[in-house]
């Protein structure tokens, strides 16, 4: 793979660089932003307490922030995975975000359970793929 051709995407604050992860890869015209949990700019979970409202807005807006951080935007989103702790108790709830966050035609979406993300705290994640803002797009 020609390495020229990755670009990474830094945010600040960067909760993720101590990991070795990036926020966010550009490559081949589109944005691969990295799972966004509910961290809040001090590294720390919000919500910790089982507050999954809280955690679902927090990781929403580190997805924007990580788009736009690539130069793109939750309008230009063209396929999101979220990952869930307790989907009979959550997924009600995100079809309410999906519609507050994005907008039509809605990305298309993969919704799944797992026993744990990466911290026992955390009880949601988000990854998306998004095209590059435009003129035409603006």
């Amino acid at each position: 793979m020609n390495h020229a051709a990755l670009e990474q995407v830094h945010t600040q604050p960067d909760p993720y660089a101590p990991y070795l992860l990036s926020q966010a890869i550009r490559a081949g015209g589109f944005l691969f932003v990295s799972g966004q949990a509910g961290v809040g700019d001090d590294g720390r979970i919000v919500g910790a307490s089982g507050d999954f409202d809280a955690q679902a807005d927090q990781a929403f807006r580190n997805l924007r922030r990580a788009l736009e951080a690539g130069g793109s935007s939750l309008r230009r989103v063209v396929k999101v995975t979220i990952f869930l702790t307790a989907m009979a108790e959550n997924f009600p709830k995100i079809v309410e975000l999906r519609r507050r966050w994005f907008s039509a035609p809605y990305p298309a979406d993969t919704i799944v359970e797992v026993k744990a993300l990466y911290s026992p705290e955390a009880m949601i994640e988000i990854e998306a793929i998004a095209l590059p803002e435009t003129e035409q797009a603006r």
